[in-house]
């Protein structure tokens, strides 16, 4: 511009000045904000910034939105006045609530941060709302970040795009640069490689520095557009000039390589050297090469190893190794073994594996300091998926080096010690040190005790077939340590060790009650003398026994089609001795005797010759059956060819009576169940049985136990009583079962008890007469409603919870 030109601009800008301090002096808002804009830049008149602030006053004070949201500014900045945010906030309120888009933009970025009012994030989301709804390109960006991160409001992944893209349209570098992120990452809409590249073009043609390497690296790469190494280069130059370090660092290989361009050392060393002297880790190790060979520049080993030690110290674990070497040669630096020994295992740790062979050299000739930093270096992913056997190699050495620390060979005993080299060799799957781990965990050794993890490991090397894991496996769930009681996981884990090993085991494998600690007494769980597999349970092949079962069915019948089905699929299915049902043909029974009548049958008692079936007897070839009774008591029903022979058959036949027996099946019965009415409990009934009948029960769903603890509480109890009897065939009642807890124990008397019980007493306190409306067989339900709704008012049943 002209000299000439300049003089006219000022000498209109004086004009102006000029007019609008008439105009404002005669009230004129408009001329008032002017004239401030005047006196704040310096326009036709020196910058006075009290004026500025002055006139900004008078207009807001007047009614002007832009004077309110400048005078605001003033406030903020302390421009003209003294700082003061909560008249900034004041006037930023006041043009908002004027309609001034850049005031709710402001007065957003107050309630954020809190500067002059209490931070409220969702005041902050509404105004920002407003500010980008009336077009405010920044509050469009805010935007799109507040519901990314869900600031005042849930986050919304397809808004924060919308707005994202808004903002982009409008120019906003940011925006650009998110909404290229955006495409590329699939976020808030679909992924789009090219137009992400699209939008990263864009942003590098507005000179951001980072997004023109991002740019070279898609060229480079072929990401959203055909490979171009022309292009590659041609960002990764743009953005080096402009001071990106990354991109220096690229654009010197490329010079170092002649990739793209022809190969020239002495630009590459150029900007190896700019990005080293940026903070760029990789550039120095690369610039301490150049210096080391004397590629680009002169050799120089003094230098080559100033800009290792940088490169290392700053974490590039090449130039560790590299500054290693020096060390350990003695090259351009003093010889020092030591710290050539620090320096390879910072490498190796980091996964470099020249390191690793350095200090492998070292482990060999016996060093343990060297096994155990190999034992760490190769705990790195990448190294186990490349050399699995050196991985392990090396692990299995410092597992051994974990025994030394514990027993105290070769070294100070440490229990530390032992802890974590079992811990990092258990991190790599060695099972060894898993059982070792989990030792520790068990008892304490080394850490704090903890159980649950000692199971897990347990479960990790029993997976793997480890037969000591699985001992203890089993162990851990037979006596609940460490995790609840399950007698089906630890006969499963028994078996297991039965299918994997030679060993015959004869007694429990117990817990030590003094110190709790393991000690070898293997149970009572053999092979089948048949097929040789393990028993399925207690003295019971279920894959034999199916096919004993399966050749006897023609050898008995009950005249009954449904009732043969009915104890055939139960005789097949049956996983021990307790699940079996049998046909009692009539002259095994002795002793019948007429009781009473119950529900659609008449109750007989008798006592059963042979009684039922417990084991195969593979020497005799025949079923072996509880002896140790004088005879068996058994409850007969007589059916009379009943037609209802159903469900409720079924029930009644567990239970022994049917439910609710002496009162009228109506609906006064249904209403009283609704309110908690129950079935009367039988004399004698075991109280553990009653505590567990009434928690199912319980008028709260979630208090009544779940079908899989049921299973496990009944299964347990028949587990320990059949073991009872069992270990007092010979009559005594001395023995005491094994490796049961107080409150099992009381359980397994109490139904001992009841069943000592003679089956007459049982029947007489039964013997109640049924009363003549008691049905068990199906009936109309909607008949039956609607007489409750005939007879009591339909708001009754707001009260009533099943």
């Amino acid at each position: 511009m002209s000299s000439d030109n300049i003089k006219v601009n000022f000498e209109k800008e004086i004009l102006c000045f000029h007019s609008c301090q008439k105009a404002a002096e005669n009230g004129d808002e408009k001329a008032m904000v002017t004239l401030a804009n005047c006196y704040k830049n310096g326009e036709g008149t020196e910058k006075n910034l009290e004026k500025a602030f002055y006139w900004y006053q008078k207009a807001a004070e007047n009614g002007d939105e832009n004077a309110m949201n400048n005078l605001a500014n003033n406030y903020r900045n302390g421009d003209g006045t003294e700082k003061n945010l909560e008249k900034a906030f004041y006037w930023y309120q006041k043009a908002a609530e004027y309609g001034n888009e850049k005031a709710m933009n402001n007065i957003t970025l107050c309630y954020y941060n809190g500067d002059g009012t209490e931070k409220n994030l969702e005041k902050a989301f509404h105004w920002c709302q407003k500010a980008a709804e009336n077009g405010n390109e920044k509050s469009m960006i805010i935007l799109s970040d507040f519901y990314h991160k869900g600031v005042g409001t849930e986050k919304n992944l397809e808004k924060t795009f919308y707005w994202c893209q808004k903002a982009a349209e409008n120019g906003d570098e940011k925006a650009i640069f998110n909404l290229a992120f955006f495409y590329y990452k699939g976020e808030g809409t679909e992924q789009n490689l090219e137009k992400a590249l699209y939008w990263w073009q864009k942003a590098a043609e507005n000179g951001d520095e980072e997004i023109m390497n991002v740019l070279a690296n898609c060229y480079y790469h072929g990401r959203g557009t055909e490979k171009n190494l022309e292009k590659a280069f041609y960002w990764w130059q743009k953005a080096a000039e402009r001071g990106d370090i990354c991109a220096m660092n690229y654009l010197a290989n490329c010079y170092y390589n002649g990739e793209v361009t022809e190969k020239n050392l002495e630009k590459a060393f150029y900007w190896y050297q700019k990005g080293a002297e940026n903070g760029d880790k990789k550039a120095m190790n690369y610039l301490g090469i150049c210096y080391h060979i004397g590629e680009g520049t002169e050799k120089n080993l003094e230098k080559a190893f100033y800009w290792y030690q940088k490169g290392a110290e700053n974490g590039d674990y090449n130039a560790m190794n590299n500054v290693a070497d020096y060390y350990y040669t003695g090259m351009g630096i003093e010889k020092d073994l030591e710290k050539a020994f620090y320096w390879y295992q910072r490498a190796a740790e980091n996964g470099n594996g020249d390191a690793m062979d350095g200090l492998a050299n070292s482990a060999e000739n016996g060093s343990k300091d060297a096994m155990n930093a190999l034992a760490f270096c190769y705990g790195n992913e990448e190294e186990i998926k490349r050399n699995p056997e050196k991985a392990f190699y090396w692990y299995q050495k410092a597992a051994e080096n974990g025994i030394c620390y514990e027993d105290g060979e070769g070294t100070e005993k440490n229990l530390e010690k032992a802890f974590y080299w079992y811990q990092k060799a258990a991190e790599n799957e060695s099972e060894g040190a898993m059982i070792m781990l989990a030792k520790c965990y068990f008892i304490g050794e080394g850490t704090e005790k903890n159980l649950g993890k000692a199971i897990h490991l347990y479960q990790k090397a029993a997976e793997k077939n480890n037969i000591s894991a699985m001992n203890f496996l089993s162990l851990c769930y037979k006596n609940g340590k460490g995790t609840e009681k399950d007698l089906e996981k630890a006969f499963y884990w028994l078996r297991k060790v039965l299918e994997n090993s030679e060993i015959n085991y004869k007694d429990e494998y117990v817990l030590c009650n003094e110190c709790e600690r393991p000690h070898i007494n293997y149970p009572w769980f053999e092979k089948c003398d048949e097929c040789k597999q393990p028993y399925t349970d207690y003295y019971w092949c279920k894959q034999c026994n199916f096919k004993r079962f399966q050749q006897d069915f023609l050898k008995w019948t009950s005249k009954n089609e449904f009732i043969d089905e009915f104890i055939q699929e139960a005789q097949l299915n049956a996983k021990n001795s307790y699940e079996v049902l049998e046909w009692i043909p009539y002259n095994s029974l002795s002793s019948i005797n007429y009781h009473d009548k119950g529900g659609f049958s008449e109750i007989h008692k008798a006592v059963w010759l042979d009684g039922p079936i417990n084991s195969w007897d593979f020497n005799k070839q025949q079923w072996s059956r509880w002896k140790f009774q004088t005879g068996y008591e058994v409850i007969l029903k007589t059916l009379n060819n009943s037609s209802s022979l159903n469900s409720k058959f079924m029930n009644e036949f567990t239970s022994g009576i049917p439910p609710f027996n002496c009162e009228a099946h109506d609906h006064d019965l249904i209403l009283d169940i609704c309110k908690g009415s129950r079935p009367k409990i039988i004399k004698n009934t075991p109280k553990c049985y009653v505590d567990l009948m009434e928690k199912c029960w319980d008028s709260n769903p979630s208090n009544r136990p779940t079908i899989m603890e049921l299973e496990y509480k009944v299964s347990e109890w028949i587990r320990y009583i059949n073991e009872y009897y069992r270990l007092n065939k010979n009559g005594s009642h001395e023995y005491k079962v094994s490796n049961i807890d107080d409150k099992l124990k009381n359980d397994m008397l109490e139904f001992i008890k009841a069943d000592n019980i003679p089956v007459h007493e049982q029947l007489h306190e039964q013997a109640n007469i049924f009363h003549p409306q008691a049905y068990y067989i199906s009936r109309n339900f909607t008949e039956m409603i609607a007489e409750v709704i005939a007879k009591n008012d339909t708001e009754c049943f707001d009260e009533y919870m099943i």
